[in-house]
């Protein structure tokens, strides 16, 4: 079975190939599943629907919003949970275990136990080099064949095609893909020319979404309900009675009411209008981001502005995109909240026939020394929205060379949004420092970090060699002679995060 799975900061969501349909897969009648990890005091652990059926239970403590970590972590990033300290990548791999294991057993999903599931799954298109890394390597050890990732907007834009393909036309080939999901915002522009989805350029904001309007409700509610001091039982169950009434606002809602009998206090009740002015400077915010994805194209070749994503629903963030670009181009998809899932879908269906021509979304490069140890450069190795390899193509390679000039190698690897003065700037994401051993003698020394680095004028020729996949990753292998010594590093963060 093809299932294109959208790992959301807030749900999970499936769909499946199926004879030319792309049918969202229901969980005991809902279409969503819930991104959620519950643990007690005994380290005993739930996901998912489980997880959910105890949310509420004083017993247990519920991680939410596990996604944004995935931002600032790596391959040994530890989590706190009900007191005890788990690893961030076993807790992605048991989520997404049982994921697949309700797939089977709890969805309306005719899947064998045991069935083959080919997956194309997404990441942000902001994303590291470490978070495809280790949705990448999660999925694999919860049992899916992984045949394709891609960026969430590329994905949706799929979703488009599969749904409104003529309304991209000659003169009008550009589509704009605007992604507000639970935690992250992504604008992608795609040029649509036949089958083929071309990404131009991708702009994100790694951590604004649903859980920050959610917050914004919250602060507002709060102050006009005077209730300053909230313990941190009380705090979960008023925000998540702020995110529920949040999803149920429509075009035609005029009052904002939130019920606060869990904190002893009469319904607190305002205008809409309050709402929405207490979110808007964080749509603003994606309506700047969208403006740098459309900058410098003339408005007559789009096709439309099309607004995906759970958080893409309320509708404050028509009504600006609306005032703020024309009117009759913004289209919102009738299900925000699959059009990932349902886009990758498309993408695995043999039959449909489309193909994706995608770019880096990050600047990646390298600190190095300069003018002999006085001075720091930074080293752009791949730039942003260079073209990245198709699957089954060669990958994309990037060489350095030169002669060792100390008898270690620190290096210090580091993506970002953007460069300002060719150096890093916007989002910019560092990662563990790589050490290698220049000096032969130091070659079996498994401790590089705490030896001093001293200059030599003797050091051996180095090749740096940079592969970028079609996933977006990258890899380094290092290779110093004259008796060559290759050591090959999957880049990483070591971080550790808490509830």
């Amino acid at each position: 079975m093809r299932v294109g799975i959208d790992f959301g900061t807030t749900h999970t969501v499936a769909a499946v190939v199926d004879r030319g349909n792309y049918p969202v897969a229901s969980f005991e009648g809902a279409d969503t599943w819930p991104s959620l990890i519950a643990g007690n005091a005994a380290g005993e652990l739930r996901f998912g629907l489980d997880a959910a059926a105890v949310r509420r239970d004083p017993g247990w403590s519920v991680l939410r919003s596990f996604k944004r970590l995935l931002g600032e972590a790596g391959p040994r990033t530890t989590v706190e949970l009900a007191g005890r300290r788990y690893s961030l990548a076993d807790l992605f791999t048991g989520l997404l275990a049982q994921f697949k294991s309700d797939l089977e057993q709890r969805s309306n999903v005719e899947l064998a136990p045991g069935e083959r599931v080919e997956a194309a799954i997404s990441t942000p298109a902001n994303a590291s080099s470490a978070q495809r890394f280790l949705t990448l390597d999660a999925f694999a050890r919860a049992g899916f064949e992984v045949i394709a990732l891609l960026n969430e907007p590329s994905a949706a834009g799929f979703e488009y095609a599969h749904r409104y393909r003529s309304t991209a036309t000659a003169k009008r080939e550009y589509v704009l893909i605007y992604d507000l999901g639970g935690g992250t915002f992504d604008a992608s522009l795609l040029k649509m020319t036949g089958r083929l989805n071309e990404v131009v350029t991708s702009e994100g904001i790694k951590r604004l979404g649903g859980d920050d309007f959610d917050e914004a409700i919250f602060t507002l509610v709060r102050n006009g309900a005077e209730l300053p001091n909230l313990d941190a039982a009380a705090r979960a169950l008023l925000l998540e009675e702020c995110t529920t009434r949040k999803e149920a606002v429509g075009p035609n809602t005029r009052r904002f009411l939130v019920d606060l009998e869990a904190v002893g206090k009469p319904p607190f009740c305002c205008p809409i209008d309050d709402v929405y002015t207490a979110c808007e400077p964080l749509v603003d915010q994606t309506v700047m981001a969208l403006s740098q994805v459309r900058r410098g194209l003339d408005w007559s070749e789009v096709a439309g502005i099309y607004v995906v994503g759970g958080a893409g629903s309320f509708p404050l963030i028509g009504r600006i995109l609306r005032t703020v670009f024309d009117e009759k181009r913004v289209k919102r998809s009738p299900h925000p909240f699959a059009a990932t899932a349902i886009g990758l879908a498309v993408f695995l269906d043999r039959e449909a026939g489309y193909a994706l021509s995608d770019r880096l979304s990050r600047h990646f490069g390298v600190f190095r020394e300069a003018h002999a140890g006085e001075d720091v450069s930074f080293d752009p190795i791949v730039s942003k929205d260079v073209q990245l390899p198709t699957d089954g193509q060669a990958p994309l390679v990037v060489t350095r060379n030169y002669r060792a000039a100390h008898n270690i190698g620190h290096f210090r690897f580091v993506e970002c949004s953007r460069l300002r003065d060719g150096q890093p700037d916007g989002d910019v994401t560092p990662y563990d420092p790589v050490f290698f051993p220049f000096d032969p003698a130091l070659r079996d020394d498994q401790d590089l970090g705490c030896r001093p680095v001293s200059r030599r004028d003797d050091g051996p020729d180095v090749e740096e060699r940079y592969v970028v996949t079609a996933r977006g990753t990258v890899e380094v292998t290092l290779t110093a002679g004259p008796d060559p010594l290759t050591r090959t590093f999957r880049l990483a963060r070591h971080t550790v995060a808490s509830t």
